[in-house]
């Protein structure tokens, strides 16, 4: 049986581009995956493994997907409960929080402790958002990095930043007026700030591990 890669669709995610680059990296590697845009719960409690893709506002993306009847249950069940191999990117990573403090305090998934907020650059002449390439900074081994050089760069775009509880769920860094949370991740659970589908032969490494990875 075909393996399926759940891309969930809440209506706000880039889900073409993010559908692509995993297709691809399913080729190149030759995986045989199937990597399925879907807003259903029983095709996602299906799946080998899911990717939360995420555009936009913390709170307008929390409210999407709290308003696909059972999807927050059913990803609760297959990642927290059964251990799925989990992706979250950009605002899809940050709904993992506890909190996201844009635009006043809105609760998150809560699957990673810690908090979402705004970029506060050093250098005020650094515009928010943060828009274009940065260099990833590894802080600690983990299997979606292998083949993945030291200064290797990735594209970002985006204005708040997840801060977690325990900084032994940073993974990589990124600096821009000052470091922030470039790949977080626990047990079965990781998200990247940048945009792996944007972010040429890089996040095409990154996907591909993810779709190897086995937690």
């Amino acid at each position: 049986m075909t393996a399926i890669v759940a891309l969930i669709d809440y209506g706000s995610g880039n889900l073409r581009s993010a559908e692509k680059a995993l297709a691809r990296a399913a080729r190149e590697r030759t995986t045989g995956h199937q990597i399925v845009v879907t807003d259903d719960p029983v095709l996602v409690a299906r799946a080998e493994r899911i990717v939360l893709p995420g555009v936009g506002a913390f709170a307008d993306c929390m409210r999407g997907l709290g308003a696909v009847p059972g999807m927050v249950e059913t990803l609760g069940d297959a990642v927290l409960r059964r251990g799925m191999p989990f992706l979250g990117i950009c605002v899809g990573m940050q709904l993992l929080a506890d909190v996201g403090r844009e635009f006043g305090d809105h609760p998150g998934l809560g699957w990673i402790a810690g908090a979402v907020v705004r970029l506060t650059p050093s250098d005020p002449t650094l515009k928010i958002p943060h828009m274009g390439w940065n260099e990833l900074t590894v802080e600690r081994p983990h299997p979606l990095f292998a083949g993945i050089a030291p200064g290797a760069y990735s594209y970002f775009v985006h204005s708040y930043a997840m801060r977690p509880a325990d900084p032994s769920h940073i993974l990589a860094t990124a600096d821009y007026g000052g470091a922030f949370a470039a790949v977080i991740g626990r047990d079965n659970i990781a998200g990247t700030q940048f945009h792996p589908e944007k972010s040429q032969e890089v996040g095409l490494a990154l996907l591909g591990n993810f779709l190897e990875w086995r937690p």
